[in-house]
């Protein structure tokens, strides 16, 4: 059976690339009829966070990829937080001991650091030297007796090569002398003789983990491609069976560099808390180095399941655009149920502070209660009709605030220099203050107030959009949005009147 993993360490954010590196591990998953797992690389003590923990678990259920296996969903392969398997560790550090592929390193990282220097000031590539490899046991007692806790580091073969077979790369080689011994378990209290010591590292309990949880692939990005001969030789050292691997391309800013804060946020919560829709971001990151036939934009994620085929991944690094995903965004939000698309909006309102949730209570009168629910249900009725209105320039949620703010607000801040020369013409103010008094007595709604604003600007010799912009500005605070009668009909005629006094007023 297909059992694939995705690992991250809760040390952030879930970022775009990991979003997009779960979402092909679970597709992979679900189009084999196969494991997704969830396990939590937690052993970076001073750097992990609690919230990072809550964040990432949060983004992945909100984006739907429910794992199997992992935090709240045991399985017979945990545990599957990494600081709960550290007594697991110490038996394979014990037989790579035995086998003669592990031995003590007692460089402090003062020397290691040195040398690294010193490589570099001669043009030479850095990395360890293997200079404790064959240490005898005077020089072992020597180190220890000034009080050095040694590491330990796994011995790569002097003479060969290390291939593997990527199912996006196609055969993979690295020369093994281009590999330096690399630190399996990190300085601290000898391993094998008290049962404890440092903490593993990454490559050592990436390959204990992923072959006792039985792991068939290994789906991940390219900036691990470098892990991987010095995890295969692990695999090979303790005679456990090699995953398949598929390093999927790294996404790229516009500017051709690996995506990062520079080009904009890039973690996933922070598309949630914009308005962004889940399934617009899924379908996005799966066009990120793959596409089922090269034409189709908008797929639907049981498509994605049945079609999903790891070897069709893209060899080479995909481009974030984010106006391409608020195109993507805007075609779900085009055809989704206005009900529920109202929904989302008043959720993005109550978290933005626009609008109050106002929580029924339990304690309340029947009567209460009811009225109570009625004037939700008109609310609701009303901001449905704001969404209508704003049509498709809702591109995301928090669109709401750019075209519609106004609606919530009692207060309208005007640019004095825009404000002024949209009220500069003496027969536009005269415009507004006969308006004011005629809202005050006709029947407010949007074909009445549409004529009686065309009316005014012919009896005052302008054209209808010389009087249209300054009430839209006066009214809304900005030059554009949407349709303008429908909206003064829909912020009604108290309010309607009182901007066009204070509008006027705060310039004349």
């Amino acid at each position: 059976m297909v059992r694939v993993r995705f690992a991250p360490s809760p040390t952030g954010y879930l970022h775009i690339g990991g979003a997009r590196t779960a979402l092909f591990n679970w597709l992979f998953a679900r189009h084999n009829k196969g494991v997704f797992i969830l396990r939590i690389e937690d052993t970076d003590i001073l750097r992990t966070d609690e919230s990072s923990l809550e964040s990432i678990l949060e983004d992945l259920k909100w984006l739907g990829l429910d794992w199997d296996e992992g935090p709240n969903t045991e399985g017979n392969f945990g545990p599957y937080f990494q600081s709960q398997r550290q007594e697991i560790y110490p038996k394979y550090i014990k037989i790579l001991f035995e086998k003669g592929y592990a031995y003590y390193c007692y460089c402090t990282p003062f020397e290691l650091e040195q040398r690294r220097n010193l490589a570099l000031s001669e043009h030479k590539t850095p990395g360890y030297d293997g200079r404790c490899r064959n240490l005898g046991s005077e020089e072992k007692k020597k180190y220890e007796a000034e009080g050095r806790r040694p590491a330990v580091r796994f011995k790569i073969p002097d003479e060969g090569k290390t291939e593997f077979r990527d199912l996006i790369r196609g055969e993979v080689v690295f020369d093994n002398k281009l590999l330096d011994d690399f630190v399996i378990l990190k300085s601290g209290v000898s391993a094998v003789n008290s049962g404890r010591g440092g903490l593993p590292t990454y490559n050592f309990a990436n390959v204990i983990d992923d072959a006792l949880m039985e792991i068939t692939h290994v789906i991940r990005g390219d900036e691990h491609i470098s892990n991987t001969p010095r995890q295969i030789l692990l695999y090979r050292a303790l005679g456990f069976k090699e995953p398949v691997y598929v390093h999927i391309p790294l996404i790229l800013g516009k500017d051709g560099s690996p995506l990062s804060k520079r080009h904009g946020t890039v973690s996933v919560g922070w598309y949630r808390e914009q308005g962004f829709l889940p399934e617009a971001l899924v379908n996005y990151l799966v066009l990120l180095g793959w596409a089922p036939d090269g034409i189709r934009q908008i797929l639907r994620v049981e498509d994605m399941i049945k079609e999903f085929i790891i070897e069709r991944v893209s060899k080479n690094p995909a481009i974030f655009d984010i106006d391409k995903l608020t195109w993507i965004n805007s075609e779900y939000l085009k055809n989704m149920d206005p009900d529920k698309k109202t929904d989302l909006v008043i959720e993005y309102l109550v978290s933005s502070g626009a609008i109050c949730s106002a929580p029924m209570s339990d304690v309340i009168s029947d009567s209460v209660s009811e009225a109570s629910e009625l004037h939700r249900g008109a609310e609701k009725d009303k901001i449905k009709e704001i969404v209508n209105i704003i049509g498709d320039r809702l591109k995301i949620i928090s669109d709401i605030e750019t075209y519609g703010s106004f609606f919530f607000t009692d207060e309208i801040k005007y640019d004095e220099t825009e404000l002024s020369s949209k009220l500069s013409d003496e027969k536009v103010r005269k415009g507004l203050a006969v308006l004011k008094e005629k809202f005050a007595s006709i029947m407010f709604d949007h074909q009445n107030i549409e004529q009686t604003v065309r009316d005014v600007a012919r009896e005052l010799g302008l054209k209808a959009k010389d009087i249209i912009h300054p009430l839209r500005y006066v009214l809304t605070g900005k030059t554009v949005g949407p349709s303008l009668f429908e909206s003064i009909a829909l912020l009604g005629r108290e309010k309607t009147i009182a901007r066009l006094k204070i509008g006027t007023d705060t310039i004349f």
